[in-house]
């Protein structure tokens, strides 16, 4: 029995270890900096820029499902680019919204399409606007969120980035715009350990950086060409992402390159969102899991890896699971626990290196009190994913 259990406890701690090891690596390779997109007159290499890039035209798209709150000021930042006027429009898909909120919109200078769908998800509505919109009209395609905002700067640094023929897909720098509550201070300091690992790491060592769902864009005609044949509920990042990297194109993570996200602020939305996340990563593993042989035999690693990334443990899971089991067997079998104790303090240092100085407050503290509760969430989540397959759930903006 004793055999047994050993035999149990070695592999668990094999496979969790290897999960640890993934974010310590990327986790340390993430303290080297990226350099900032530079373009030459010819608008290639990463030299001196002496003359003014191309100005690609940018079809900005917001799907926004009851987001009448918070529209109105996403809305007016994008429109408030140092970027040619001719060269972008702000196309708001308005999915139940009210008639005055879209008329207010257009008067902004937005386009608006208006949408009903009986189930509603980021998806259809940005399907319905690729379905709609020219095809030979623009350049590239940029998703922001109903809740987002970005700096007038925003559309000129992500076109410089695309001087590069080479570029087709590039993920910008999402960042908290709100810290009023302890659970918002928890969520920004999660986005930027993801920034790190899977987006800043990877770059770093010459893998694509992750999708996030917003501030990321594409070349159109690509963009459009995937999207269509994309069906996810949630997640379409995930689908879209596993689409790029199984034809071989890599993603640009931009560091220096801001747009502001509103953070969950309760629990009940910590719950929410992260039930969507959770679901979104293993629908993407189911869907793409049987093109692990062909992607081995061709060596396209970045699809490996992020396939990987969709099977391991979230870090909330991982450090929770880890802590649980070390103290167990602290009790019950102290010579096993040894390992453990070991692998915890490789998850806590990869968490810690990941997190940017400024966040590095007394208010990190009082967050780090949530996250055992976010871990038996996280915990009662793997057994609800059911739902979040076949409904999308929204996540309330505008509470600040």
């Amino acid at each position: 029995m004793i055999t047994l259990l050993s035999l149990f406890d070695t592999l668990l701690f094999v496979l969790l270890a290897i999960n640890g090891a993934y974010l310590f690596i990327y986790s340390i390779a993430s303290l080297k900096s990226l350099p900032r997109p530079r373009v030459t007159a010819k608008g290639k290499g990463r030299g001196p820029r002496t003359a003014e890039p191309r100005y690609h035209r940018f079809a900005v798209l917001i799907a926004a499902y009851r987001e009448d709150r918070v529209i109105r000021t996403t809305v007016e930042h994008c429109l408030n680019q140092d970027y040619p006027k001719e060269q972008y429009d702000v196309v708001v898909i308005s999915d139940h919204m009210q008639p005055e909120t879209n008329e207010m919109l257009r008067q902004l200078g937005a386009q608006v399409l208006r949408v009903d769908f009986e189930k509603s998800t980021n998806t259809k509505s940005l399907k319905a606007a690729l379905e709609t919109l020219p095809t030979d009209r623009y350049d590239l395609a940029l998703v922001v969120d109903a809740d987002n905002l970005i700096d007038p700067t925003y559309l000129r640094e992500v076109n410089e980035a695309f001087a590069d023929p080479d570029v087709h897909a590039v993920q910008t720098h999402r960042i908290a715009k709100n810290l009023n509550t302890d659970m918002a201070y928890l969520d920004a300091v999660s986005e930027e350990i993801n920034n790190s690992i899977f987006r800043h790491g990877h770059n770093v060592l010459g893998l694509s950086s992750a999708l996030i769902g917003s501030g990321m864009a594409f070349r159109y005609p690509l963009f459009r060409e995937l999207m269509l044949t994309n069906t996810s509920v949630g997640g379409f990042d995930r689908v879209l992402e596993m689409k790029l990297l199984y034809r071989g194109y890599f993603i640009h993570y931009l560091p220096h390159t801001y747009i502001r996200d509103e953070k969950i602020q309760q629990v009940n939305g910590f719950y929410n969102q992260r039930r969507r996340w959770l679901a979104a990563q293993y629908d993407s593993l189911h869907e793409f899991l049987s093109q692990l042989p062909s992607a081995l035999r061709a060596r396209k690693w970045d699809f490996c890896d992020k396939l990987y990334q969709q099977a391991s443990l979230s870090r909330v899971l991982l450090l929770g699971f880890v802590a649980l089991i070390a103290l167990l067997l602290t009790w019950l079998q102290p010579a096993w626990s040894v390992k453990w104790w070991v692998l915890l303090a490789v998850v806590v240092i990869a968490l810690a290196c990941a997190i940017p100085r400024h966040l590095w407050t007394w208010r990190l503290c009082r967050a780090i009190c949530l996250v055992p509760w976010s871990f038996l969430l996280m915990v009662v989540n793997l057994f609800r994913m059911k739902e979040a397959r076949h409904r999308f759930i929204h996540t309330t903006h505008g509470e600040v």
